[in-house]
């Protein structure tokens, strides 16, 4: 996996953020979800990178970035405070602007970082979410069934966290395999490697913490924008799995329309796991979106 990435790690802020780089052109920030690392981008990072200075990061809290212990307010995993650590790792690798493409958890972190920071975000792709605030406001039994997790994860600790420390690849398995495409999505080698890192001191808190922030502190800053009329001005592609709980429980396209003016997307004959379950899909709806050139910025 990754075979020419370079591998590092730097230091913004208070963490130290762990990210793989390759390619050339235009940036191209890859996030992950939850419960995976920035290893789920393994089938489509090689490819991206003959257009692309593609970079892969593990959010804080997850994969081999640092773990900072979590605080009554949830503050230091709002996802403010986790886009400013993507923002920061683009400013460190000399990168002022770039796209975004993002999933689940990662995802939510870049709407935030597109809406704080848009001079930086010049285009945002989107996997398999609808925002924040509005699926929280239409949860719904089915939704409640599927996301079972968002509302586990946010009791106070350390009750979840014990429970995931007991068995880590039990709770990889029970979340993952419990979508549409089961297990199958996942290879071997990138399977170990979620397994390792839900396994390292402090990843279960993490986890926990990203959740409990998105209940509450991040809750605020999106009604906020809602409050003040702010929304995404620049291009937004938001593309979801047609086999999801997120397309069947929600309408994504009408829910990202009322935070971004510049919004198209679509479903994909997948589930929850895009860039793992149908990456060729995914690769050419990225690259028809982004209009990639072999130019630097």
């Amino acid at each position: 996996m990754f075979a020419s990435f370079e591998s590092g790690r730097c230091q913004v802020g208070e963490v130290s953020v762990n990210y793989r780089k390759g390619g050339r052109g235009r940036a191209l920030l890859l996030l992950h979800g939850h419960p995976q690392t920035h290893v789920m981008w393994h089938k489509v990072a090689e490819p991206l990178a003959k257009h692309f200075t593609v970079v892969a990061a593990d959010l804080r809290g997850y994969g081999d970035s640092e773990k900072p212990p979590g605080d009554a307010e949830h503050l230091a995993y709002s996802k403010r405070q986790m886009a400013l650590d993507g923002i920061g790792l683009m400013r460190e690798l000399g990168f002022q602007t770039f796209d975004v493409l993002a999933h689940d958890r990662g995802a939510r972190v870049a709407h935030r970082m597109a809406m704080d920071h848009p001079d930086a975000v010049k285009r945002l792709i989107t996997l398999d979410i609808a925002p924040t605030l509005a699926m929280y406001a239409q949860t719904s039994e089915a939704f409640a069934r599927a996301y079972w997790h968002w509302f586990f994860l946010i009791r106070p600790a350390p009750f979840p966290e014990t429970l995931i420390e007991a068995d880590p690849e039990l709770y990889l398995r029970s979340v993952m395999g419990a979508r549409s495409a089961g297990m199958a999505p996942f290879t071997d080698e990138a399977f170990a490697e979620y397994r390792r890192c839900l396994s390292l001191p402090g990843a279960a808190h993490g986890l926990c913490e990203d959740y409990r922030a998105s209940g509450s502190i991040d809750l605020e800053h999106d009604r906020a924008d809602l409050h003040t009329g702010k929304k995404l001005e620049m291009p937004v592609l938001a593309l979801w799995g047609e086999q999801g709980a997120v397309g069947r429980c929600f309408d994504p396209l009408a829910e990202w329309k009322k935070v971004a003016t510049n919004v198209q997307g679509k479903a994909l004959l997948s589930g929850h796991y895009i860039a793992e379950e149908v990456p060729a899909l995914l690769l050419d709806e990225v690259l028809r979106f982004l209009s990639p050139t072999d130019g630097p910025l």
